[in-house]
């Protein structure tokens, strides 16, 4: 087929570090247009890319002939820009998290089945080597049962790395929604859920917002989780971890313990029962500290998905599975009960 005419509609952070690079680098890509209501931003971007430029994802939409876009905007943008571009008959790849409620995400899978287009949201965490390995080695049966886990994702905070820094719309409920829960606690909720291929079905968090003084969202957050089968957890996510960064899951196995992302030379370290230790150099998570960034895999896969005509890793159902254990998240800390997954 001839390259995939694609067009960016946001052009923050993770359009300009992720997307458009990967993007660019794809051979078998071309992009077209770019769009951003801050004039500035989007024509700086267009003239890196020799791309056209847009205020309006509408006019962008209604002009450029493309085959699929880039979602990269405020939370609440999320569904009704991705169900126009939908309806416009584009591929939509979505930033996480892919919707502010499960009725918005069901809108926007109905929307990609009506016009026979793919919806992939942009999970990375499945993507990343350790996690891959780990997977297949839970497939294989070698560890065995896994009884429990602990994962957490922090760091300072997004006026670090966002285009618009303390400003950012992260911080803004009435834009983000949510906050580092929506921002890195839905990663590990995905990453879980394919790890162990199963559901969680109940959840008792505490939500709380104590780092941000300005925030009006959550910047610290504590689960802990049960999935069907009885395994149970932890996940924290934080945006208070000034230090550094911390990006890391422990699977406690019948047969062994799996580290991910906690050491820092061997991106996964498996401890078997028996003493044995297997210690696996798989190469760095992607991040947002300078100089790391490389390939996330999640365009590579979202345009592969388009050419080979396949169902991309994360659809629409599996952005909103992990989207619900969020959301369940927040009625914990709402209700101050053990929530069940998956009802609101």
């Amino acid at each position: 087929m001839s390259k995939l005419r694609v067009g960016v509609i946001g052009c923050g952070s993770i359009a300009k570090h992720r997307h458009l690079i990967e993007y660019n680098d794809h051979p078998d890509v071309e992009i077209v247009a770019v769009c951003d209501i801050v004039e500035e931003r989007v024509q700086e971007v267009a003239g890196i890319y020799g791309t056209k430029s847009y205020t309006s994802y509408e006019e962008l939409l209604a002009t450029e002939n493309i085959d699929a876009v880039s979602v990269c905007l405020p939370n609440y943008l999320h569904a009704p820009v991705s169900i126009s571009a939908l309806n416009a008959g584009c591929h939509v790849l979505c930033e996480k998290p892919m919707a502010t409620s499960i009725e918005e995400a069901e809108a926007m899978i109905e929307a990609a089945e009506t016009n026979t287009r793919k919806l992939m949201i942009g999970h990375n965490q499945r993507f990343v080597p350790s996690h891959k390995k780990a997977k297949a080695l839970i497939q294989s049966g070698e560890i065995g049962k896994i009884y429990s886990f602990r994962t957490t994702f922090g760091h300072g905070g997004p006026e670090a790395w966002s285009a618009d820094g303390e400003k950012s719309w992260f911080f803004k409920k009435e834009e983000a929604f949510i906050g580092a829960m929506g921002d890195l606690g839905v990663h590990k909720a995905d990453l879980l859920r394919y790890l162990l291929g199963e559901e969680f079905v109940e959840i008792a968090s505490f939500v709380e917002t104590s780092a941000k003084e300005k925030s009006t969202v959550d910047d610290n957050s504590v689960s802990i989780l049960k999935t069907e089968s009885g395994v149970i957890g932890t996940l924290a996510a934080s945006w208070a971890y000034t230090a550094a960064e911390d990006n890391s899951t422990i699977l406690f196995a019948e047969h062994a313990i799996l580290r991910l992302e906690d050491d820092p030379v061997h991106s996964l370290v498996v401890q078997y029962k028996n003493g044995e230790v297997v210690k696996y150099e798989l190469g760095k998570i992607q991040s947002n500290d300078e100089g790391n960034q490389t390939s996330s895999h999640v365009i590579e896969h979202f345009v592969e998905s388009i050419k080979s005509d396949k169902e991309p890793l994360i659809n629409g159902y599996e952005g909103m599975k992990s989207l619900e254990v969020i959301l369940a998240a927040l009625r914990s800390q709402e209700t101050k009960t053990i929530t069940q997954i998956g009802q609101s």
